[in-house]
């Protein structure tokens, strides 16, 4: 009778396996592939959105009546507070967002909470350099405004906020720098357009997150309308790749 080799089993498997396996040191010890026992847990929240929406258009009319002269210059201070709640509810709605995986309007929210905090304390501080300031910050806005758009046209509801945002953003740091009036009134009355979209929009994905489907039109186009049309499996795709799960940033 021919003598019989060792098995695996009996020799130790996992060494037999870690010496087959070139791209796992010697000195390591092997573990299973342990992608049959990982669960990746997800928890449903209410879209934040609209409040986020509903926030810029509040804001926006009571900046936009400052600038169309409806207050008189004393009234700095009480717009100012009363803009400044906007940054509290915007940086709530960033970080919730965030928790829901949308980088782009987790990073819009959080930029658009920064605007109002920072109009907020400049119109409070009283400085006499403030809208010079106000000018060259709207200015920076409007360049990370236009950097935006290029990647949120699918999402149609932040894309077209963002579209009537970049004139606003325009003609306030001009003004601010210039001393323009009427180019101080021409951001006030856009202002009151962009509280109108926002308005309409966040109404809108109110009336769709109640109802569970589109009641009026936002126009979502691509990755965005198949994340809320698509199946079960769609939603989940490339899951263990995004933020969170991943092992880095």
């Amino acid at each position: 009778m021919s003598p019989t080799s060792p098995s695996p089993s009996a020799t130790g498997g996992a060494d037999d396996v870690q010496g087959s396996r070139p791209d796992v040191p010697p000195e390591r010890r092997f573990e299973p592939d342990l992608r049959s026992m990982t669960r990746i847990n997800l928890r449903p929240i209410a879209s934040p959105m609209p409040l986020g929406f509903f926030t810029v258009a509040i804001a926006s009319v009571m900046t936009g009546c400052m600038q169309l002269g409806l207050f008189d210059t004393e009234a700095r201070g009480a717009v100012a507070l009363c803009v400044l709640p906007a940054f509290a509810l915007q940086f709530l709605v960033s970080v919730l967002a965030f928790g829901a995986r949308d980088v782009i309007a987790a990073t819009l929210m959080g930029v658009f909470a920064g605007s109002w905090l920072a109009y907020a304390l400049v119109m409070l501080s009283g400085s006499a350099d403030g809208l010079r300031v106000l000018g060259v910050f709207n200015l920076t806005l409007l360049a990370f405004g236009v950097l935006m758009t290029a990647v949120t046209r699918p999402k149609r509801a932040l894309w077209l906020v963002l579209l009537v945002s970049l004139p606003r953003w325009a003609t306030t740091g001009l003004s601010g720098l210039t001393g323009a009036e009427w180019l101080t009134r021409t951001s006030g009355a856009l202002g009151l357009l962009v509280a109108v979209v926002a308005m309409y929009t966040a109404f809108a994905l109110m009336l769709e997150d109640m109802r569970s489907e589109e009641v009026l039109p936002i126009g979502r186009s691509g990755p965005a309308r198949n994340a809320v049309e698509g199946g079960l499996s769609v939603q989940l795709r490339n899951l263990e790749r995004q933020a969170g799960v991943r092992r880095t940033l």
